[in-house]
């Protein structure tokens, strides 16, 4: 069952006026496009493991039995390096003692994924009580002369807790749907750095360390993909379209999450977005919407909840759950210091 979320967000908000120059973009421009108003940026020196921590720590601090976690994973796409892993650096820097961790690479789609994960570990009765963090820092990966992705993405984490609980109980993961088609493994990529790189024995190019997206056919693969994926756990569970009280898909554009919720049966007023404050924050998004929705008085316990994502690989999957009677708490940073945003 999931306990409780909570969402992190680095520096001060980078409206669409703040964009550089050189990208010849307008506010209006931005938000026609996809949506998005502002996106926030994590500062210099400042990686993925940081803004995991922020999120982690504040949910463990406010959660049922504060502290106690028997493992840790860690979806992202923006490692600290790229080896070992950043999760067992977030257990050290916890406090959490020798308790397992792994990393997953499923991009934007890593969240599910790791609920997906978590929730199969803890069943199996071999973990009680997981941590579950999404974080990335896309704007370390991103080439500064890609406006394309440059007015989307932003920097952001969202942790969550998955435990051992009963069932019918607020909180209860139900099902799953999780698939991959690597036909299109170069879609949404990072060309370089890796040992493919490496093994081909050419000359890194100017941008193979930049972050690449094909962003047209991307989004007829996401639409696609994550209407299937929504309709076949919908179909699982035994739900109609009507009878989810929040969707909340991936925060990947506007564009995006109008055309999977209208195919998918959904009404707009139930559909969870904070894209317009914080951009697409990949694995981070959908924990960071969990959070800013339950401070916002948007969900109540027991309410029906359709998660769904899609990322590079390509990947794509979608969870429902009944929400938890528990704190959320969304944590947004700024120069003058912390808002924590109570409860509701």
């Amino acid at each position: 069952m999931l306990q409780g979320v909570a969402g992190w967000v680095p520096g001060e908000p980078v409206g669409n006026e703040r964009l550089p120059a050189d990208w010849a973009v307008d506010d209006a421009w931005v938000r026609r496009r996809t949506g998005i108003g502002s996106r926030h940026r994590a500062g210099e020196g400042v990686a993925t493991g940081d803004l995991a921590f922020e999120a982690a720590s504040r949910l463990l601090a406010r959660a049922p039995a504060a502290g106690r976690v028997d493992a840790v994973v860690l979806a992202t796409a923006t490692p600290d390096h790229l080896c070992p892993g950043t999760a067992p650096a977030l257990v050290a820097r916890l406090g959490l003692g020798t308790v397992p961790a792994l990393d997953i690479a499923a991009v934007c789609s890593g969240f599910v994924y790791g609920l997906a994960v978590c929730h199969g570990l803890v069943t199996s009765g071999l973990y009680e009580r997981i941590l579950l963090v999404g974080a990335d820092v896309y704007s370390t990966w991103l080439d500064p002369a890609d406006r394309s992705a440059g007015v989307v993405f932003g920097d952001g984490a969202g942790a969550a807790l998955v435990a051992a609980g009963r069932r019918g109980d607020p909180g209860e993961l139900l099902a799953f749907d999780l698939g991959s088609d690597g036909t299109g493994y170069d879609l949404i990529s990072v060309p370089g750095g890796g040992a493919r790189a490496r093994a081909s024995g050419k000359p890194a190019g100017p941008g193979d360390g930049y972050f690449r997206m094909q962003g047209g056919t991307v989004y007829q693969h996401a639409v696609e993909r994550m209407t299937g994926s929504c309709r076949t756990l919908l179909d699982r569970v035994g739900w109609d379209p009507a009878e989810v009280d929040r969707f909340v898909p991936h925060q990947a554009n506007a564009r995006i999450l109008r055309a999977v919720a209208e195919r998918v049966g959904i009404a707009p007023q139930r559909c969870v977005t904070h894209l317009e404050r914080v951009g697409n924050t990949g694995a981070a998004s959908i924990p960071l919407a969990l959070a800013d929705a339950a401070d916002g008085g948007l969900l109540d316990p027991g309410d029906r909840v359709l998660l769904t994502a899609f990322g590079g690989g390509l990947t794509w999957g979608s969870a429902a759950l009944r929400w938890p009677g528990t704190p959320q708490t969304m944590c947004m940073d700024s120069m003058e210091g912390t808002q924590h945003v109570a409860p509701r």
